[in-house]
């Protein structure tokens, strides 16, 4: 099983890690895209005011244009530990202990606007580019990830089960074949229901953190759910989609 997540906006600075090898990144039929895509972002770091315009960011934020410059020398972490904010507060992979760290190491993913499909233990430098980045004179991310990133999902995808958490804009970079997709609904004590939008990834991280905290290897999106309701949380499944529900 793997458990694919989407990254976040902000990272964790720094690192202990070796400068970035795209040679040692798993999933190498990526390397030219993201060959590509590190020397664009390390070009436009020199124009601030278009780097801004391009990664939507704000005078205030041009560290993360010095961060996109340093793409090629700077420290690198583990992606599961680059990535910060509310989905991986509640997946907490620094408090997992024994087994559970190999599962994660063995069980999570992450689909990223820069480096496309990379495993937790990829090295990473911290970068600024989202999935809805427009690259000056560039077709958009999606449009130049899909063909390659399809096809290696798609490989993988034939060997696991794929439990895809990614949001809208990350999950349009390449579709996974065959994948368990999960939602998010609130629901209030008269039976209303409305979709989760912050909070929902809080609540997809718990379930990524029960998906490598237990021992079974789910197989089906059955086999996903039940694991999710020995951890206290209210699952429905139909077919291959899974809503989790909680309360308002």
């Amino acid at each position: 099983m793997i458990v694919l997540l989407p990254p976040s906006e902000t990272k964790r600075p720094g690192g202990n890690g070796p400068a970035l090898s795209l040679d040692t990144m798993s999933s190498p039929a990526l390397n030219l895209t993201r060959a590509e895509l590190v020397g664009e972002l390390v070009g436009l770091a020199a124009d601030p005011s278009a780097a801004r315009q391009a990664l939507g960011l704000s005078a205030t934020q041009d560290v993360e244009i010095e961060r996109n410059a340093a793409l090629r020398t700077a420290p690198t972490l583990p992606a599961v530990h680059r990535y910060t904010g509310v989905l991986y507060d509640a997946l907490d992979v620094e408090s997992l202990s024994g087994a559970a760290v190999s599962r994660a190491q063995a069980r999570l993913a992450v689909v990223s606007a820069l480096f496309g499909l990379i495993r937790a233990g990829d090295q990473i430098p911290a970068y600024r580019l989202s999935a809805g980045s427009k690259l000056p004179g560039r077709p958009t991310l999606a449009a130049r990830w899909k063909p390659a990133l399809e096809a290696v999902l798609a490989r993988v995808a034939e060997q696991e089960l794929i439990v895809d958490l990614r949001s809208g804009s990350y999950a349009a970079l390449g579709k996974v074949p065959g994948a368990v997709t999960v939602d998010v609904v609130a629901q209030d004590p008269d039976g209303r229901r409305v979709t989760v939008s912050h909070f929902n990834k809080a609540h997809k991280g718990r379930l990524a953190r029960a998906l490598v905290s237990t021992r079974s290897d789910p197989g089906d999106a059955a086999a996903v759910a039940a694991v999710a309701r020995r951890a206290g949380m209210r699952v429905e499944r139909r077919g291959d989609h899974l809503t989790v529900v909680v309360p308002t």
